[in-house]
Protein backbone atom coordinates (compact mmCIF):
# COMPACT_ATOMS: atom_id res chain seq x y z
CA UNK A 1 0.00 0.00 0.00
CA UNK A 2 1.27 3.27 -1.06
CA UNK A 3 1.42 5.65 1.90
CA UNK A 4 1.49 9.44 1.50
CA UNK A 5 3.85 11.01 3.86
CA UNK A 6 3.25 14.53 2.17
CA UNK A 7 1.90 17.67 4.87
CA UNK A 8 -0.70 20.12 4.32
CA UNK A 9 0.34 23.47 2.56
CA UNK A 10 0.51 25.93 5.40
CA UNK A 11 2.52 24.91 8.18
CA UNK A 12 4.01 27.23 10.98
CA UNK A 13 6.91 26.77 12.82
CA UNK A 14 7.13 26.75 16.57
CA UNK A 15 11.00 26.92 17.70
CA UNK A 16 11.99 24.37 20.32
CA UNK A 17 12.73 27.58 22.85
CA UNK A 18 8.64 28.04 22.77
CA UNK A 19 7.59 25.27 23.15
CA UNK A 20 5.95 25.57 26.74
CA UNK A 21 3.93 28.36 25.15
CA UNK A 22 1.74 25.70 23.77
CA UNK A 23 1.02 24.11 27.31
CA UNK A 24 0.16 27.43 28.39
CA UNK A 25 -2.45 28.65 25.59
CA UNK A 26 -4.17 25.17 25.97
CA UNK A 27 -4.82 25.95 29.70
CA UNK A 28 -5.72 29.71 29.15
CA UNK A 29 -8.60 28.04 27.03
CA UNK A 30 -9.59 25.81 29.97
CA UNK A 31 -8.18 22.72 29.13
CA UNK A 32 -6.61 20.32 31.95
CA UNK A 33 -3.46 19.11 30.19
CA UNK A 34 -2.17 15.39 29.63
CA UNK A 35 0.97 13.89 27.50
CA UNK A 36 3.49 11.70 27.22
CA UNK A 37 5.73 10.90 30.47
CA UNK A 38 7.75 8.33 31.39
CA UNK A 39 5.89 6.60 35.04
CA UNK A 40 7.06 3.12 36.20
CA UNK A 41 9.27 2.08 33.68
CA UNK A 42 6.81 3.15 30.10
CA UNK A 43 5.59 6.04 28.17
CA UNK A 44 2.19 6.75 29.27
CA UNK A 45 -0.13 9.63 28.98
CA UNK A 46 -1.12 11.49 32.65
CA UNK A 47 -1.34 15.11 33.74
CA UNK A 48 1.36 17.37 32.17
CA UNK A 49 1.94 21.59 33.72
CA UNK A 50 5.58 22.26 32.13
CA UNK A 51 7.39 21.26 28.60
CA UNK A 52 9.77 19.42 30.82
CA UNK A 53 7.04 16.96 31.90
CA UNK A 54 7.39 15.56 28.18
CA UNK A 55 10.14 12.58 27.78
CA UNK A 56 13.09 14.37 26.20
CA UNK A 57 15.14 12.12 24.73
CA UNK A 58 13.48 8.80 25.39
CA UNK A 59 13.66 6.13 23.01
CA UNK A 60 11.36 3.21 23.14
CA UNK A 61 12.42 -0.53 22.54
CA UNK A 62 9.26 -2.62 21.51
CA UNK A 63 9.38 -6.14 19.84
CA UNK A 64 7.10 -9.12 20.21
CA UNK A 65 6.86 -9.77 24.43
CA UNK A 66 9.35 -6.93 25.13
CA UNK A 67 9.03 -2.96 26.24
CA UNK A 68 12.17 -1.48 27.11
CA UNK A 69 13.29 2.44 27.19
CA UNK A 70 16.48 3.88 26.94
CA UNK A 71 17.31 7.82 27.29
CA UNK A 72 19.51 9.75 24.21
CA UNK A 73 20.46 13.30 24.27
CA UNK A 74 18.44 14.41 21.64
CA UNK A 75 16.61 17.75 22.00
CA UNK A 76 12.82 15.53 20.76
CA UNK A 77 10.17 14.95 22.95
CA UNK A 78 7.89 12.66 19.97
CA UNK A 79 10.62 10.22 19.05
CA UNK A 80 9.04 7.22 20.59
CA UNK A 81 6.37 5.02 18.85
CA UNK A 82 2.89 4.43 20.75
CA UNK A 83 2.44 4.77 24.13
CA UNK A 84 1.97 1.74 26.65
CA UNK A 85 -1.89 2.82 26.79
CA UNK A 86 -4.05 4.61 23.67
CA UNK A 87 -6.49 7.20 24.21
CA UNK A 88 -9.02 4.34 24.82
CA UNK A 89 -9.07 5.02 28.57
CA UNK A 90 -9.54 9.12 28.62
CA UNK A 91 -13.08 8.62 26.91
CA UNK A 92 -14.07 4.91 27.95
CA UNK A 93 -12.57 4.42 31.29
CA UNK A 94 -11.73 0.61 32.32
CA UNK A 95 -14.38 1.04 35.29
CA UNK A 96 -17.04 3.38 35.54
CA UNK A 97 -20.07 3.76 37.73
CA UNK A 98 -23.09 4.12 35.92
CA UNK A 99 -26.19 4.59 38.21
CA UNK A 100 -27.22 3.45 42.11
CA UNK A 101 -30.63 2.38 43.12
CA UNK A 102 -31.50 2.23 46.71
CA UNK A 103 -34.91 2.47 48.17
CA UNK A 104 -36.39 4.76 50.51
CA UNK A 105 -37.59 5.10 53.61
CA UNK A 106 -41.40 4.10 52.16
CA UNK A 107 -39.69 0.81 50.08
CA UNK A 108 -39.74 2.22 47.03
CA UNK A 109 -36.92 1.90 44.47
CA UNK A 110 -34.92 5.15 43.77
CA UNK A 111 -32.27 5.65 40.84
CA UNK A 112 -29.88 7.91 40.84
CA UNK A 113 -27.46 9.10 38.32
CA UNK A 114 -23.95 8.94 38.40
CA UNK A 115 -21.85 12.15 38.17
CA UNK A 116 -21.70 13.35 34.34
CA UNK A 117 -19.25 16.20 34.67
CA UNK A 118 -16.61 16.28 32.14
CA UNK A 119 -13.96 17.97 32.02
CA UNK A 120 -12.10 19.84 29.15
CA UNK A 121 -9.11 17.71 28.11
CA UNK A 122 -6.57 18.30 25.73
CA UNK A 123 -3.71 15.44 25.00
CA UNK A 124 -0.43 16.21 23.71
CA UNK A 125 1.27 13.51 21.48
CA UNK A 126 -1.17 11.56 20.14
CA UNK A 127 -0.18 8.89 17.19
CA UNK A 128 -2.35 8.38 14.25
CA UNK A 129 -3.17 4.99 14.90
CA UNK A 130 -4.79 5.70 18.28
CA UNK A 131 -7.32 8.28 16.01
CA UNK A 132 -7.84 5.75 13.68
CA UNK A 133 -8.73 3.46 17.13
CA UNK A 134 -10.20 6.28 18.26
CA UNK A 135 -12.89 6.85 15.50
CA UNK A 136 -13.77 3.39 15.77
CA UNK A 137 -14.71 4.02 19.30
CA UNK A 138 -16.66 6.66 17.94
CA UNK A 139 -18.58 4.56 15.30
CA UNK A 140 -19.07 1.84 17.98
CA UNK A 141 -20.61 4.43 20.81
CA UNK A 142 -22.11 7.24 19.23
CA UNK A 143 -23.52 6.15 16.29
CA UNK A 144 -26.67 4.34 15.79
CA UNK A 145 -30.57 4.49 17.75
CA UNK A 146 -28.42 4.78 21.04
CA UNK A 147 -25.74 6.83 21.20
CA UNK A 148 -23.81 6.61 24.77
CA UNK A 149 -24.41 9.94 26.52
CA UNK A 150 -21.24 9.37 28.89
CA UNK A 151 -19.17 8.66 26.28
CA UNK A 152 -20.17 11.60 24.84
CA UNK A 153 -19.69 13.79 27.40
CA UNK A 154 -16.19 13.05 27.68
CA UNK A 155 -15.79 12.69 23.90
CA UNK A 156 -16.83 16.47 22.83
CA UNK A 157 -14.38 18.01 25.30
CA UNK A 158 -11.64 16.13 24.04
CA UNK A 159 -8.64 18.75 22.28
CA UNK A 160 -6.68 16.29 20.33
CA UNK A 161 -2.44 17.27 19.71
CA UNK A 162 -1.45 14.63 16.83
CA UNK A 163 2.13 14.08 16.70
CA UNK A 164 3.37 12.53 13.09
CA UNK A 165 5.63 9.75 13.48
CA UNK A 166 9.07 9.27 12.53
CA UNK A 167 10.32 6.73 15.25
CA UNK A 168 8.14 3.82 14.65
CA UNK A 169 8.93 0.47 17.36
CA UNK A 170 9.79 -3.01 15.42
CA UNK A 171 6.09 -4.19 16.17
CA UNK A 172 4.73 -0.89 13.88
CA UNK A 173 2.44 -1.20 10.95
CA UNK A 174 0.36 1.66 10.66
CA UNK A 175 1.56 2.19 7.18
CA UNK A 176 0.26 -1.29 6.35
CA UNK A 177 -3.08 -0.51 7.46
CA UNK A 178 -2.82 2.83 6.04
CA UNK A 179 -3.20 4.60 9.26
CA UNK A 180 -0.25 6.30 9.31
CA UNK A 181 2.54 7.50 10.19
CA UNK A 182 1.55 10.66 9.16
CA UNK A 183 -2.22 11.74 10.81
CA UNK A 184 -4.78 12.28 8.47
CA UNK A 185 -7.81 13.21 10.49
CA UNK A 186 -9.08 13.56 14.18
CA UNK A 187 -6.99 16.22 15.29
CA UNK A 188 -7.26 19.26 16.39
CA UNK A 189 -3.83 20.48 15.95
CA UNK A 190 -0.32 18.19 14.26
CA UNK A 191 3.05 18.68 15.00
CA UNK A 192 5.60 17.65 12.86
CA UNK A 193 8.95 17.70 15.37
CA UNK A 194 12.56 18.14 14.34
CA UNK A 195 15.70 18.91 16.30
CA UNK A 196 14.98 22.84 16.55
CA UNK A 197 11.56 22.59 16.97
CA UNK A 198 7.56 21.73 15.86
CA UNK A 199 5.91 22.14 12.88
CA UNK A 200 2.70 22.98 13.42
CA UNK A 201 -0.93 23.13 11.71
CA UNK A 202 -4.44 23.56 12.54
CA UNK A 203 -7.28 20.99 11.47
CA UNK A 204 -10.17 22.45 13.31
CA UNK A 205 -11.75 25.58 14.60
CA UNK A 206 -10.57 25.38 18.05
CA UNK A 207 -7.08 24.10 16.78
CA UNK A 208 -6.49 27.47 14.45
CA UNK A 209 -7.67 29.69 17.74
CA UNK A 210 -4.75 27.50 19.82
CA UNK A 211 -2.33 27.94 16.79
CA UNK A 212 -2.95 31.93 16.50
CA UNK A 213 -2.32 32.50 20.13
CA UNK A 214 1.20 31.09 19.37
CA UNK A 215 4.62 32.75 18.59
CA UNK A 216 5.30 30.96 14.86
CA UNK A 217 6.25 32.05 11.59
CA UNK A 218 5.96 30.60 8.08
CA UNK A 219 7.82 26.97 8.16
CA UNK A 220 10.48 26.95 5.46
CA UNK A 221 10.65 24.26 2.54
CA UNK A 222 14.12 22.90 3.75
CA UNK A 223 12.26 22.07 7.26
CA UNK A 224 9.25 20.71 4.96
CA UNK A 225 11.24 18.10 3.24
CA UNK A 226 12.66 17.76 5.88
CA UNK A 227 9.95 16.30 8.07
CA UNK A 228 8.30 14.66 4.97
CA UNK A 229 11.38 12.24 4.45
CA UNK A 230 11.80 11.19 8.16
CA UNK A 231 8.04 10.31 7.42
CA UNK A 232 9.11 8.29 4.47
CA UNK A 233 11.51 7.04 6.46
CA UNK A 234 9.20 5.78 9.35
CA UNK A 235 6.81 4.10 6.74
CA UNK A 236 9.98 2.41 5.11
CA UNK A 237 11.06 0.80 8.56
CA UNK A 238 8.17 -1.07 9.05
CA UNK A 239 8.14 -4.87 8.45
CA UNK A 240 5.20 -6.02 9.35
CA UNK A 241 1.72 -6.12 7.48
CA UNK A 242 -1.43 -7.88 7.20
CA UNK A 243 -2.10 -10.28 4.73
CA UNK A 244 -3.78 -8.77 1.45
CA UNK A 245 -6.75 -9.32 -1.19
CA UNK A 246 -9.88 -9.87 0.71
CA UNK A 247 -8.84 -10.69 3.81
CA UNK A 248 -12.28 -11.25 5.69
CA UNK A 249 -13.48 -13.90 3.17
CA UNK A 250 -10.16 -15.61 3.52
CA UNK A 251 -10.30 -15.82 7.09
CA UNK A 252 -13.69 -16.76 7.05
CA UNK A 253 -12.80 -19.64 4.61
CA UNK A 254 -10.40 -20.93 7.37
CA UNK A 255 -12.26 -21.18 10.58
CA UNK A 256 -11.44 -24.90 10.81
CA UNK A 257 -7.68 -24.54 10.36
CA UNK A 258 -5.21 -26.88 13.17
CA UNK A 259 -3.62 -23.39 12.94
CA UNK A 260 -5.99 -21.99 15.13
CA UNK A 261 -5.42 -25.15 18.17
CA UNK A 262 -1.56 -24.07 17.72
CA UNK A 263 -2.00 -20.41 18.41
CA UNK A 264 -4.43 -21.41 21.44
CA UNK A 265 -1.94 -23.59 22.60
CA UNK A 266 0.14 -20.86 22.79
CA UNK A 267 -1.73 -18.21 24.15
CA UNK A 268 -2.14 -17.41 27.87
CA UNK A 269 -5.96 -16.07 27.24
CA UNK A 270 -4.96 -13.09 29.64
CA UNK A 271 -6.73 -10.41 27.88
CA UNK A 272 -3.01 -8.12 27.54
CA UNK A 273 -4.37 -7.90 23.48
CA UNK A 274 -7.57 -6.52 24.04
CA UNK A 275 -6.63 -4.15 26.99
CA UNK A 276 -4.30 -2.11 25.03
CA UNK A 277 -6.07 -2.28 21.58
CA UNK A 278 -7.26 1.28 20.27
CA UNK A 279 -10.31 0.12 19.51
CA UNK A 280 -11.55 -2.97 21.17
CA UNK A 281 -14.10 -2.22 23.79
CA UNK A 282 -15.81 -5.24 25.03
CA UNK A 283 -17.57 -4.57 28.40
CA UNK A 284 -19.31 -6.13 31.10
CA UNK A 285 -22.20 -4.54 33.48
CA UNK A 286 -21.91 -5.36 36.93
CA UNK A 287 -23.66 -4.84 40.40
CA UNK A 288 -22.25 -3.85 43.59
CA UNK A 289 -23.85 -3.88 46.97
CA UNK A 290 -23.17 -3.69 50.42
CA UNK A 291 -23.65 -5.65 52.89
CA UNK A 292 -26.66 -3.73 54.13
CA UNK A 293 -27.77 -4.03 51.03
CA UNK A 294 -29.33 -0.03 51.26
CA UNK A 295 -27.93 0.66 48.05
CA UNK A 296 -26.81 -1.25 44.62
CA UNK A 297 -24.47 0.30 42.01
CA UNK A 298 -24.21 -0.21 38.52
CA UNK A 299 -20.93 -0.54 37.03
CA UNK A 300 -19.63 -0.96 33.29
CA UNK A 301 -16.43 -2.23 33.46
CA UNK A 302 -14.15 -3.78 30.08
CA UNK A 303 -14.17 -6.72 29.66
CA UNK A 304 -12.67 -9.21 26.84
CA UNK A 305 -13.36 -11.95 24.59
CA UNK A 306 -10.71 -14.58 26.08
CA UNK A 307 -12.54 -14.51 28.92
CA UNK A 308 -14.56 -17.25 29.77
CA UNK A 309 -17.84 -15.02 30.91
CA UNK A 310 -17.78 -13.17 27.44
CA UNK A 311 -19.32 -15.87 25.60
CA UNK A 312 -21.46 -17.35 28.48
CA UNK A 313 -25.00 -18.29 26.96
CA UNK A 314 -27.49 -20.45 28.49
CA UNK A 315 -25.39 -21.06 31.79
CA UNK A 316 -22.11 -22.06 30.00
CA UNK A 317 -19.80 -20.31 27.48
CA UNK A 318 -20.18 -20.85 23.89
CA UNK A 319 -16.22 -20.37 23.29
CA UNK A 320 -15.20 -23.11 25.80
CA UNK A 321 -10.76 -23.03 24.61
CA UNK A 322 -8.85 -20.85 24.59
CA UNK A 323 -8.68 -21.72 20.52
CA UNK A 324 -12.14 -20.70 19.76
CA UNK A 325 -11.50 -17.52 21.46
CA UNK A 326 -8.42 -16.47 19.39
CA UNK A 327 -10.60 -17.01 16.48
CA UNK A 328 -13.13 -15.00 17.69
CA UNK A 329 -10.86 -11.96 18.32
CA UNK A 330 -8.72 -12.42 14.87
CA UNK A 331 -11.73 -12.77 13.15
CA UNK A 332 -13.81 -10.18 14.53
CA UNK A 333 -11.08 -7.65 14.52
CA UNK A 334 -9.97 -8.14 10.92
CA UNK A 335 -13.03 -9.98 9.16
CA UNK A 336 -16.34 -8.70 11.16
CA UNK A 337 -15.60 -5.13 11.42
CA UNK A 338 -15.55 -4.05 7.76
CA UNK A 339 -19.38 -5.32 7.71
CA UNK A 340 -20.35 -3.62 11.50
CA UNK A 341 -17.77 -0.61 10.52
CA UNK A 342 -16.46 -0.11 7.20
CA UNK A 343 -13.03 -1.06 7.80
CA UNK A 344 -10.38 -3.23 9.70
CA UNK A 345 -10.40 -3.25 13.95
CA UNK A 346 -6.62 -3.05 13.36
CA UNK A 347 -4.85 0.09 13.12
CA UNK A 348 -1.04 -1.23 13.43
CA UNK A 349 -0.27 0.30 16.67
CA UNK A 350 1.30 -2.90 17.23
CA UNK A 351 0.45 -3.16 21.41
CA UNK A 352 -0.83 -6.57 20.88
CA UNK A 353 2.31 -7.44 20.12
CA UNK A 354 4.36 -5.88 22.26
CA UNK A 355 2.23 -6.79 25.28
CA UNK A 356 1.63 -10.26 24.70
CA UNK A 357 3.86 -12.51 27.11
CA UNK A 358 4.11 -14.75 24.41
CA UNK A 359 4.88 -13.00 21.92
CA UNK A 360 2.04 -13.69 19.63
CA UNK A 361 2.00 -11.68 16.22
CA UNK A 362 -1.49 -10.58 15.24
CA UNK A 363 0.47 -10.38 11.54
CA UNK A 364 2.37 -13.95 11.65
CA UNK A 365 -1.16 -15.58 13.07
CA UNK A 366 -3.29 -13.57 10.02
CA UNK A 367 -0.82 -14.53 7.29
CA UNK A 368 -0.49 -17.74 8.29
CA UNK A 369 -4.32 -18.68 8.58
CA UNK A 370 -4.57 -16.88 5.35
CA UNK A 371 -1.92 -18.82 3.84
CA UNK A 372 1.05 -16.87 3.24
CA UNK A 373 4.04 -16.42 4.64
CA UNK A 374 4.19 -13.42 7.15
Amino acid sequence: MATDCTLVAELRFLAAADRQRLIEALREAGYAVHGPRVQEGVIRYAPVERIEDLPRGWRDIQEPGRYRLRQTDENRLFAWAAPAASLKPLVFPPREILFHARRDADGRLRFEAADGAAPKLAVLGVRACDLAGLYLQDRHFLQGAHPDEAYRRRRRKLFLVAVHCAHPADTCFCAATGDGPVARYGFDLAISELEEGWLLEARSHAGQEILDALPTRAAGETQRKAAEAAFRQAAAAQRRRLPGGDLPARLGGRLDAELWQAVGRRCLACGNCTAVCPSCFCHAHVEETPLTGARTTRLRQWDSCFTAGHSLLHGRPVREDTASRYRQWLTHKLSGWHEQYGRSGCSGCGRCITWCPEGIDITAEAAAIAGEEA
